[in-house]
């Protein structure tokens, strides 16, 4: 095995902190990926890895290699593809996750046209609101909205998306339409929404001045997917706070209606989250830019 494969498994092996995890990432026998980092510590001379039944941690020595072989794999990754062509630089395999309204509306609809423009460029994805360990998961992006919670990954923001409250017109011909909201609180329900990994349903939002207040509101239903909560509020029972895009077409049907328009909440942005070390892949390049002009007609201006 030669130095380069063995500096990818350590790479592996070190961020997912697992010779287990890294084997089955990168599809090879454990005995593999333990007989190239044995390799690999005999060429240097030094132990780069803390081994014990439940854990596998780096070395001082293995710490330094870790920063110099990320950038020799980027760096050769750069160089194998110098002299291609703009579409055959975009090759390999991409694994994105990205919500599961992001996919079904906007991008899977998309698509035909992104993968024919890059030929050799195989695209996994995933449609999850939960957090995920993307090193772990073998995972190259995330679309995300809100406040990112990883300080680890580079954040990306794209912009922001409006938010609008809105319900249907067999839920306001029961409850009324609401104009404020102090209405709510003793004539109105809500539909909670918990996101992917919480367990704490999400208050309801509005902004006055542009200062941003909450409400704690009744409701008989608490669900945790958008596919849901947009369903259930088309269903009339109750209220949802959504982004724009996501009911356009359902507000231009007639199927939902926005109401306190004067009391949306504030803007949400939506970013895009990657490991530092993927900071440079052409793939991942060429998806971040075309995702970022897929979604610009959606952001806030």
């Amino acid at each position: 095995m030669d130095r380069i494969e063995q500096y990818r498994i350590f790479v592996q092996v070190a961020e997912l902190g697992s010779f287990i995890q890294a084997a089955r990432l990168l599809k090879l026998p454990r005995a593999t990926v333990s007989s190239a980092i044995q390799q690999l510590e005999a060429s240097t001379g030094t132990r780069l890895l803390h081994r014990t039944t439940r854990k596998v941690s780096l070395t001082t020595d293995g710490t330094q290699l870790l920063l110099r072989a990320r950038q020799v794999l980027l760096d050769i990754d750069d160089i194998d593809q110098l002299f291609q062509s703009h579409q055959e630089q975009v090759m390999g395999r991409l694994e994105v996750d990205v919500p599961n309204r992001i996919a079904r509306r906007l991008l899977i609809p998309a698509l035909p046209e992104f993968l024919k423009h890059y030929p050799r460029l195989q695209l996994g994805l995933g449609s999850t609101d939960r957090a995920i360990d993307l090193v772990l998961e073998g995972v190259d992006c995330v679309i995300r909205f809100g406040t990112p919670q990883n300080s680890s990954l580079v954040v990306r923001p794209l912009g922001q998306v409006l938010l609008i409250n809105c319900a249907s017109p067999d839920y306001l011909a029961e409850f009324g339409v609401p104009a404020q909201p102090a209405d709510l609180q003793d004539k109105h329900l809500c539909i909670g929404y918990m996101a992917g990994g919480t367990t704490q349903q999400a208050p309801w939002e509005y902004c006055i001045d542009g200062v941003e207040h909450s409400l704690d509101l009744p409701g008989r239903l608490v669900v945790n997917n958008a596919e849901s909560y947009i369903a259930a509020c088309c269903a009339g029972l109750g209220l949802i706070q959504v982004p724009l895009f996501d009911v356009q077409h359902l507000l231009e049907r007639g199927d939902l209606v926005e109401v306190m328009a004067a009391y949306r909440p504030a803007p949400m942005t939506v970013s895009v989250l990657y490991p530092n070390r993927r900071q440079r892949s052409r793939r991942l390049g060429a998806f971040i830019d075309w995702f970022t002009t897929l979604m610009a007609p959606y952001l806030k201006a």
